[in-house]
């Protein structure tokens, strides 16, 4: 069995069609037939079906499709160790961030680090913190950027920051004549948060709770950053957010923050990654980068 095959078989797998995986390999759509017959020939199982919509991938081919994909990010990073061996200050990095901190802390240290290190190439995915971890552990994430990171014996926390959380609002919108805003008052107007995935929603929810409140109905849910801020630009709703993610926004005078009266909304800011996975150069210097941004962080180990 050919690593081209898998690799062929992955494109398929993921593209769902013949055509559009023959497109993104660059080659001709019978090329990737003989590599699926090859396949099947080798497992001795049907792995796809062909239907009018397309290519459906049998029992055996969506097992192939879990497994393959992994050792193939896996072969990836074993490839960029060895460059990292020969002296090659290049390769790429995967990080899997919430919006707030994509916002607040990534952009910025990504900008000073490829400054730095023009040949690496990055790609940042904004995700929910069920999400991100899954990433680590399957190994499609090098790092991991959250505002809150559960327990796991196989991920890493490098450092630490914790983040307290204030009430994010237009200028002209009543809240923001309060030099702090009780948390009832939530109860009183439009709020945009994420859902209970995220860290900010499920801290936010323990303290409501906490405090004897009833829970938050939100008029809006949404994961996406720039979605709550344009509606809270627009006046039509409140966010809980860290102060840091509005900085832009408070200096223009489109946003304001203001703090919790008898209420703290803290969460922790981490980037973390895979224990048992060794960080690529690129990987490494990042995490360097990305703990000078991190206020107040704290090391637990090592790069």
């Amino acid at each position: 069995m050919q690593l081209r095959a898998l690799i062929y078989f992955n494109e398929l797998a993921r593209h769902g069609s013949m055509r559009r995986a023959a497109e993104k390999l660059g080659i001709a759509p019978t090329a990737i037939s003989r590599q699926i017959e090859n396949l099947e020939y080798h497992f001795g199982a049907p792995l796809v079906e062909r239907d009018p919509t397309g290519i459906r991938l049998t029992a055996a081919g969506e097992l192939l499709a879990a497994r393959s994909a992994r050792s193939l990010r896996e072969l990836d990073h074993v490839r960029t160790l060895i460059d990292d061996l020969k002296g090659l200050r290049a390769g790429r990095v995967t990080v899997y961030a919430s919006g707030a901190a994509a916002s607040g802390l990534l952009v910025p240290a990504l900008a000073d680090f490829a400054a730095s290190y023009p040949d690496v190439r990055f790609e940042v995915v904004v995700a929910s913190v069920g999400r991100t971890m899954q990433a680590l552990a399957d190994g499609e994430a090098d790092l991991a950027v959250t505002l809150f990171t559960p327990q796991q014996a196989e991920i890493v926390v490098r450092c630490r920051a914790p983040v307290d959380h204030a009430v994010v609002m237009a200028p002209d919108h009543p809240l923001a004549d309060r030099l702090q805003v009780d948390p009832r008052d939530l109860l009183a107007y439009p709020v945009a948060v994420p859902d209970a995935t995220f860290g900010v929603r499920q801290a936010l929810d323990g303290q409501m709770r906490e405090a004897g409140l009833p829970a938050l109905d939100p008029v809006f849910t949404t994961s996406a950053l720039e979605i709550q801020l344009e509606l809270a630009r627009r006046g039509r709703a409140v966010l809980v957010l860290p102060p840091f993610t509005v900085r832009r926004d408070e200096a223009a005078g489109t946003l304001a923050t203001r703090p919790f009266r008898d209420l703290r909304v803290r969460t922790h800011l981490d980037l973390s990654h895979l224990k048992d996975r060794p960080l690529s150069f690129a990987a490494a210097r990042l995490v360097a980068v990305l703990e000078q941004h991190m206020p107040g962080f704290h090391a637990d180990g090592e790069v």
